[in-house]
C-alpha cells in the first residue's frame, strides 16, 4: 500500500470530522520534515549516548501502520482498550492510531499502588489491552479484574517499532466519521484526596484544550517541547511542536537526573517545557549549581500543585529570555486559569506569605468561573467578590461526566441548561481584578471551634521560616497542627534539636507580631505525596500518621 499523504489521508482517513488524531495529519507542508520525535539516551553526566529522530511525515506513517495493525487485531471505533505502555514513541503512536480508529484508550497511573490500579481497571471494563510484556501478565494473574479483555496486543518494546515498519499494509478499512461528543478517552485522576476516577474526554474537548494551549502561550508551529508528564507529550504533535521525550520515571519524577533533562534542553534548544514543582526545583538546584542558565526556553509551565514563590525567585536568573507560568486545573479541566511567574513576584507573592492563599491568575478565554457557597447540594449560590467558597468552572474543555460513576458526577457536575459546570473540590476566592485565588482541597479543611482554616492560608505564613522546606496543615484531636518537612533533616534528629527548632520559629513569628492559628507542631523527614507529580502533599494520611501522637507545642500569643 501507498502510504504518501495524498492515497492516504484523502481515501482512508475522514480529515473533515472532529477527531483529536486530525491535527496530526494537517500540518502544514512546510514542517513535514521537521523532527516530530526525539527519543535521546544520556549518561549520567548529560553526555549523549544515542539518539532517534523522526519527521512528522516519518510519524504519520507509523501511525499509519499501527492503525492497520490494531485494525487487523479487532479494534475499531468505540471499543475500550486499556494502554500499559512505558511512555515514549510507542505510548505516542499507539494513542494517536487508536483515537483515529475512534476507539477508547483507557490511561492509568500504575504507580498508584496494584489494588487501586486492579479496582480501576475493572471498574472501566475494557474490551482491548495493548501493553508490554508485564501488563500481559498481570492481566492474566488478575483475571477478575481484567475479566471483559477479549483482545491483547503486546507491545514487545525492543521490537514493536521495527515490527511495525515491516507489516504488510495491503488495506486500511475505511473508518468511521468522529463527532465532538463522541467519547475519545478516559483518563484516571490521581487519586489524591479519594480514590481514582475515570474521566470522560470527547474529542470535541481535546480539540478546545489544544485551541486553549495555543491562544494562551502563543505556541507556534515548529517550536521543541520536552514535556515531563507522559499525556503532555500527546498535545504536541496536534501543535505542530516537536517532543524530546525526557529520560524521567513516571512513577517516580523527583528522582530525575536533572544533567540528562538541562543536556536535552540544550541540545535540542527546547522553547517549551512541562513539569511539577519538584522537578524544577531539582533542576535549578542543578542549574545553580553548575553555572547552567537555560536560555532557549520560552516559558516553563510549572503545574501538579502550587508553585512556592521561592521557585519563581530562583529561575529569575535562569530563564533569561523566557518565564515561569503556572496553570490551574484538573484532569477534569484544563486549563481555567494561568498567572505569569513576574507578576507572582510583583504583587502576589506578599499576600500569600499573609495568609491570603495562592493566585492562579486569570481565567483563560472561553472559561467562566464562580466561586459558590460550600454545599452539598448541587445547586449555584454566588457569593460576594473576596469571599471563599468553592471554585465552579464551566468551558469548552470542562468534562461533563465520570466513567459510570453517577453518584460521583451528580456531586461534582452542576447542570445549567445545555452547559455543565464543573465543582472543583478547592476552595478560594476571586479578587477585584478577577483574578482566582487558590485556598486548598475542600476535604483538607481543618476545622478549629467555629473557625475554618484552609491549607494554602495557613501554610503560606508558615512557610515564611527559612528552615522550613515545606509544611502542611492537619486535623488533629478537634484542632489543628502543622506537619513540618525542614530544609535539613539532619538537623532534627534529637529531640532537643527539635525544641530548638520550635523556639526559633517562636521567636521568628513573635517578632514580625504574627499571630498563628496552629499551636501543635510535627517533624517528618520527607512528605507522603502523590505519584503523578511527586507533589500533591497527602494531607488525609498525615492526619491518619499523627492522630496519636504528643505534639511540640509552638505556643506563640
Amino acid at each position: 500500500m501507498d502510504f504518501s499523504p495524498e492515497h492516504n489521508f484523502r481515501t482512508h482517513l475522514p480529515l473533515e470530522d472532529s477527531n483529536v488524531a486530525n491535527h496530526l495529519f494537517r500540518v502544514g507542508n512546510d514542517i513535514l520534515k521537521n523532527p516530530a520525535l526525539i527519543n535521546a539516551q544520556w549518561d549520567n553526566a548529560g553526555k549523549l549516548l544515542d539518539e532517534d529522530i523522526w519527521s512528522f511525515c516519518e510519524l504519520q506513517h507509523k501511525v499509519l501502520k499501527c492503525i492497520y495493525l490494531l485494525q487487523s487485531q479487532g479494534i475499531g471505533k468505540g471499543m475500550r482498550t486499556l494502554l500499559l505502555v512505558r511512555p515514549g514513541q510507542e505510548l505516542i503512536v499507539i494513542c494517536f492510531a487508536l483515537f483515529r480508529l475512534g476507539a477508547v484508550p483507557i490511561v492509568i497511573d500504575p504507580g498508584m499502588g496494584l489494588s487501586k490500579f486492579k479496582r480501576a481497571v475493572a471498574h472501566s471494563k475494557p474490551e482491548a489491552l495493548v501493553g508490554i510484556s508485564k501488563a500481559i501478565l498481570i492481566s492474566k494473574l488478575f483475571k477478575q479484574s481484567f475479566r471483559t479483555i477479549k483482545h491483547r496486543i503486546l507491545v514487545n518494546e525492543s521490537k514493536f517499532l521495527s515490527e511495525l515498519d515491516l507489516q504488510k499494509h495491503d488495506t486500511i478499512s475505511e473508518i468511521e466519521p468522529t463527532q465532538n461528543d463522541d467519547l475519545a478517552a478516559i483518563l484516571f485522576t490521581s487519586g489524591s484526596t479519594g480514590p481514582p476516577k475515570g474521566v470522560c474526554y470527547e474529542h470535541g474537548m481535546f480539540n478546545a484544550q489544544i485551541e486553549l494551549l495555543k491562544t494562551r502561550f502563543d505556541i507556534r508551529p515548529g517550536e521543541i517541547d520536552l514535556p515531563m508528564l507522559p499525556l503532555f507529550a500527546l498535545f504536541n504533535p496536534a501543535m505542530g511542536m516537536t517532543t524530546v521525550i525526557p529520560e524521567i520515571n513516571p512513577s517516580r519524577p523527583a528522582t530525575v537526573n536533572p544533567a540528562k533533562i538541562v543536556a536535552a534542553i540544550e541540545r535540542y534548544q527546547v522553547t517549551n517545557t512541562f513539569g511539577s514543582p519538584v522537578l524544577w526545583r531539582i533542576i535549578g538546584d542543578y542549574c545553580q549549581e553548575h553555572s547552567r542558565t537555560l536560555a532557549s526556553l520560552k516559558r516553563i509551565l510549572v503545574a501538579g500543585a502550587a508553585a512556592p514563590t521561592s521557585l519563581y525567585r530562583q529561575y529569575e536568573t535562569l530563564l533569561p529570555n523566557g518565564q515561569i507560568f503556572s496553570p490551574y486545573g484538573a484532569t477534569e479541566c484544563l486549563p481555567v486559569s494561568v498567572i505569569e511567574g513576574q507578576l507572582v513576584l510583583d504583587e502576589t507573592a506578599r499576600m500569600s506569605d499573609a495568609g491570603k492563599g495562592i493566585c492562579v491568575g486569570t481565567p483563560v478565554d472561553g472559561v467562566q468561573v464562580r466561586i459558590i457557597k460550600d454545599s452539598d447540594n448541587a445547586t449555584i449560590d454566588d457569593l460576594p467578590q473576596g469571599e471563599i467558597g468553592e471554585i465552579l468552572v464551566h468551558g469548552p474543555s470542562v468534562t461533563k461526566q465520570y466513567d459510570a460513576l453517577h453518584d460521583a458526577t451528580q456531586a461534582s457536575k452542576i447542570q445549567m441548561g445545555s452547559d455543565t459546570w464543573h465543582r472543583m473540590g478547592d476552595m478560594g476566592y476571586l479578587d477585584d481584578s478577577g483574578r482566582l485565588w487558590f485556598c486548598g482541597r475542600k476535604v483538607e479543611r481543618v476545622y478549629v471551634g467555629s473557625e475554618t482554616l484552609y491549607t494554602e492560608c495557613v501554610e503560606g505564613v508558615f512557610n515564611r521560616f527559612h528552615r522550613i522546606k515545606r509544611s502542611a496543615l492537619i486535623q488533629y484531636k478537634g484542632s489543628a497542627a502543622l506537619v513540618i518537612e525542614p530544609v535539613s533533616w539532619g538537623s532534627l534528629r534529637h529531640v532537643a534539636l527539635r525544641r530548638k527548632f520550635v523556639q526559633e520559629m517562636r521567636t521568628f513569628f513573635e517578632e514580625q507580631s504574627i499571630d498563628l492559628p496552629v499551636d501543635n507542631i510535627f517533624f517528618i523527614q520527607a512528605m507522603p505525596v502523590d505519584v503523578r507529580h511527586n507533589a500533591k502533599i497527602h494531607r488525609l494520611t498525615l492526619a491518619k500518621r499523627f492522630a496519636n501522637r504528643n505534639a511540640y507545642k509552638l505556643q506563640v500569643v
